[in-house]
């Protein structure tokens, strides 16, 4: 059974209450659809999004259960095999040892913690925005280890390598996906 982004949303919300929870949702999903169309994977741009839009699923519910309770989620609910092994991956290494094979899969771990991140530095910023962000500046905080210490540096850096591409391209082009993003963001999600 295929899941449409309404759909999503809604089962999104089924599991989660905190706006910062859904706003990581919508803001990793968002992201998702930017690289699927950066990469040529426009055809698959919604699977990408949806991908990114459940994969903390379970995260505020079953902390502790993150990532095996979302697969048992979405097995009962009957949805793709494919999504479930998109969004189990996503944690490889951490709390899941389904290893990400698809670019997909591994721009999802790659961006993951890196949106919290960038959303954690555009946060200090004057105007609160990603906008005026410099990827010099992206650098800095990457580098500052005390600074969103709940970005495990050493993930991000790994979703990089296993991209082929090095952290500053990755830097670089998480953050152009969130400028691009940052509208839509700010727009309440449609019902």
């Amino acid at each position: 059974m295929s899941i449409t982004k309404h759909e999503a949303w809604l089962l999104l919300q089924e599991y989660n209450k905190e706006p910062f929870h859904l706003l990581h949702g919508r803001t990793v999903a968002c992201c998702m659809r930017f690289f699927a169309e950066k990469l040529d994977y426009a055809e698959e741009a919604d699977f990408w999004e949806i991908a990114g839009l459940l994969h903390d699923l379970d995260f505020e519910q079953f902390p502790q259960q993150h990532c095996s309770k979302a697969q048992e989620i979405m097995q009962q609910r009957g949805l793709d095999a494919a999504l479930i092994h998109a969004v189990a991956c996503h944690a490889y290494g951490i709390c899941s040892d389904v290893q990400p094979e698809h670019e997909m899969e591994k721009v999802l771990f790659a961006i993951d913690e890196l949106t919290g991140l960038i959303g954690a530095a555009a946060l200090m910023r004057p105007s609160k925005s990603v906008q005026d962000m410099e990827l010099k500046s992206l650098k800095k905080k990457f580098k500052d280890k005390s600074f969103a210490a709940g970005c495990d540096r050493e993930t991000i850096k790994k979703g990089a390598l296993m991209l082929g591409w090095d952290v500053e391209k990755l830097l670089n082009d998480t953050l152009e996906a969130m400028r691009f993003c940052e509208t839509a963001l700010a727009a309440p999600e449609k019902a």
